[in-house]
């Protein structure tokens, strides 16, 4: 949000009964589309519904015990910037030119080695503290590539060969500042930030309670507001993991554009977390070409399905498909840069 900006936002709450139908839906339509392709797709597959229905049951529990530990450390260093840092002395670190402000935040994941779930927590500390959505953007998109544990796991899995390293690093700073200029140029930040999250931040503005029940509070409405979205992205991707054929993967990996386009699309839809998504890209190297596997780790750590259900929590739909868009075809644009010159 813009500093100094003021704005009245009417937060409408659904009722607790109103969420468990909305969850009870979600459960339902899962289990009848893998039904409904056990019975008119049975080729598809070589084991039958339970099996499969138990692999997405444990796909979608290893993602999320993976996620938490993250998400609770994000929050906590979220309170950390909201509460216990004194006002002024984070804005006073930083540039007061606007790109290089974005440059330094961009690189704020080196000294902030949270993955990418823990990672919208924090930005929402930093959006609360003033800092613009732009700004905010651009700390979140590159967090997750450029921090330390993720560049010691990517040399681990790869080292220098294929330029993977290089490239990803590379490629995680640069789309992180194109997204943070390309919305600085927005009329109306606010514009981009969801009604709940603008009344929440309208509530931390105007509370002059103790700093520790400031901190309770907030984590309570911090776990609240990123743990359904966790649990719903999780369970997202584990059904989507079981119903596509790890063979039809495989058999396209010699193209080298549909390679790119298909390792882009497994960003997606496994969401591994970033600081370890590189052994996971290890498993292709052999089939897929260097520039689909610097795709997939550019891809993943920003835009996978349990990140964009995070991120859904503060952003509106809109900016989140901008930021997809963006994301897809700069990571097309450099895995075919790579193929081509490395």
């Amino acid at each position: 949000m813009q500093r100094g900006t003021r704005r009245l936002v009417t937060s409408t709450r659904p009722r607790a009964a109103d969420r468990a139908a909305v969850l009870l839906g979600v459960g339902v339509a899962v289990i009848a589309a893998l039904i409904a392709i056990d019975l008119w797709a049975p080729t598809l597959f070589s084991v039958d519904l339970p099996d499969r229905a138990q692999d997405g049951l444990t796909l979608a529990l290893s993602v999320l015990i993976e996620a938490l530990p993250w998400v609770i450390l994000g929050v906590t260093l979220s309170i950390v910037v909201q509460v216990w840092l004194p006002a002024g002395v984070l804005e006073r670190l930083m540039p007061k030119r606007a790109w290089a402000r974005r440059m330094v935040l961009s690189l704020l994941g080196i000294v902030v080695p949270v993955c990418e779930c823990g990672n919208v927590p924090f930005a929402r500390g930093l959006m609360m503290r003033g800092f613009t959505p732009a700004d905010t953007l651009t700390f979140l998109i590159a967090a997750p590539i450029v921090n330390p544990i993720v560049i010691i796991t990517t040399h681990a899995a790869f080292g220098w060969d294929g330029g993977i390293l290089v490239a990803r690093l590379v490629g995680g700073f640069a789309v992180a500042n194109l997204i943070g200029w390309v919305f600085s140029r927005h009329p109306n930040p606010d514009a981009l930030l969801t009604e709940k999250f603008l009344a929440t931040c309208d509530a931390a503005h105007h509370t002059h309670a103790a700093k520790t029940e400031r901190t309770l509070v907030q984590f309570i409405i911090e776990l609240r507001a990123v743990m359904p979205a966790l649990v719903i992205g999780s369970a997202i991707a584990g059904a989507v993991q079981v119903l596509i054929p790890r063979e039809a993967l495989i058999a396209i990996g010699s193209n080298p554009v549909l390679s790119i386009v298909t390792m882009m699309l497994l960003a997606m839809i496994v969401a591994i977390c970033s600081n370890v998504d590189a052994f996971f890209a290890l498993s292709f190297a052999s089939t897929f070409s260097s520039g689909s596997i610097v795709a997939f780790l550019v891809v993943g750590p920003i835009v996978d399905v349990k990140m964009l259900a995070l991120m859904r929590t503060t952003f509106t739909t809109r900016t989140l498909v901008i930021i997809v868009a963006i994301v897809l075809l700069f990571a097309f644009a450099l895995g075919t840069a790579v193929n081509l010159f490395v």
